[in-house]
């Protein structure tokens, strides 16, 4: 009796533990759960929750994490997350030089990453504020909650390319902002999209087609290029699937605009 008394107590606590473990890992999974109504919304930004738009979600919190500084002096921005998640626990996101931008999951960490462009990696990364000093003025980047993979900006300190001094005024991000494959979440299953935004974050330009899915980014430093890869969604199911042809888009880094097709 001793034995089967000992044997079912360590079974309750393997599950209790179980059951907490797989909450916590739940609520720190990198996603944004989305319903057609606003029953049950809870949210600790009220900016954020005044322009969700057509997509509202359940029981999620947010909060400021940093400000960035840009190259541009009037223009700064402000990094929003998804609460109940430790920043420092997530996965390290791999030092990126001028070579190209991988889908790994990182924390908030800035890397230099093209001559007068910055990089930030985001994990639960909701959404980029962007307030104007001059005007004292801010906006979000996007209406509502997104999950931002890859943040390109001005960088702060002066670089240069070939000897020559060289200025960004624009913002370019990869992110998850649709539930493409319309399972109730936005997370890494749907289309990663491709965005360009002018120094106000007033004008958003989607650089590669809406049926395809980003995977990486390379720079062409003798051309000041950027060469994306892309997954085509052929079957317009909503998410990538491996079997999925990938092609190559490129677009100037000078005078960025809708990409072309070069493979």
């Amino acid at each position: 009796m001793k034995i089967k008394l000992i044997i079912q107590t360590l079974f309750v606590t393997f599950s209790v533990v179980t059951s907490c473990s797989t909450k916590k890992d739940k609520q720190n999974e990198e996603q944004i759960t989305i319903s057609s109504t606003t029953e049950g919304q809870e949210t600790n930004d009220s900016l954020l929750n005044s322009v969700t738009g057509n997509v509202t979600m359940k029981q999620i919190a947010s909060f400021p994490n940093k400000v960035i500084l840009t190259g541009l002096n009037d223009h700064r921005l402000v990094t929003i997350y998804k609460s109940r998640q430790s920043l420092n626990s997530s996965k390290n996101s791999n030092t990126l030089k001028y070579s190209y931008d991988s889908d790994e999951d990182g924390d908030e960490s800035n890397e230099h990453f093209m001559p007068g462009i910055d990089i930030l990696f985001g994990y639960n990364l909701l959404n980029i504020a962007h307030y104007d000093l001059k005007l004292e003025r801010g906006n979000f980047l996007f209406s509502h909650p997104v999950l931002v993979k890859t943040f390109y900006y001005p960088s702060f300190v002066q670089d240069s390319l070939d000897k020559q001094p060289v200025n960004r005024n624009y913002y370019l991000v990869s992110v998850y902002d649709e539930d493409t494959n319309k399972d109730s979440l936005i997370n890494k299953k749907d289309l990663r999209r491709f965005y360009y935004f002018d120094a106000t974050s007033a004008t958003k330009t989607q650089l590669i087609p809406a049926d395809y899915s980003a995977i990486r980014s390379q720079y062409d430093s003798k051309n000041d290029y950027m060469y994306l890869f892309a997954r085509h969604d052929e079957n317009k199911n909503g998410t990538q699937d491996k079997t999925e042809s990938i092609n190559v888009f490129w677009f100037s880094l000078k005078t960025p605009d809708k990409a072309k097709l070069l493979y």
